[in-house]
């Protein structure tokens, strides 16, 4: 299994809007895609403006080439990228531990 972790930065105010909007965005789009395995999206408490999202792909293709070389990828940017302070910063890690 592959994460994808994106660090979003939003304008200020738009929280519960852009909250609904990748969540809805998740479920009517993503949620839809080969490999996807599920997600958790987190609100910074220091900074009110930043989220990680973290998604869930069964493989790093399935995120990188099977969903971005989608029309599904510009449907997903259409919903959520309007609340973007800054383009976000998205890496892919693996598993290397975890406990029981």
């Amino acid at each position: 299994m592959i994460l994808e972790l994106a660090d979003f930065s939003i304008q200020p105010g738009q929280n519960a809007a852009f909250e609904e909007a990748v969540q809805g965005g998740l479920q009517t789009v993503i949620a839809h895609a080969q490999g996807f395995e599920g997600f958790k999206l987190n609100h910074c408490i220091e900074s009110p403006q930043r989220y990680i999202l973290q998604i869930f792909w069964s493989t790093l293709e399935d995120h990188t080439v099977g969903f971005r070389g989608s029309p599904a990828f510009a449907e997903w940017r259409a919903i959520v990228g309007p609340f973007f302070a800054s383009p976000p910063v998205v890496e892919h890690f693996e598993l290397v531990a975890k406990s029981d």
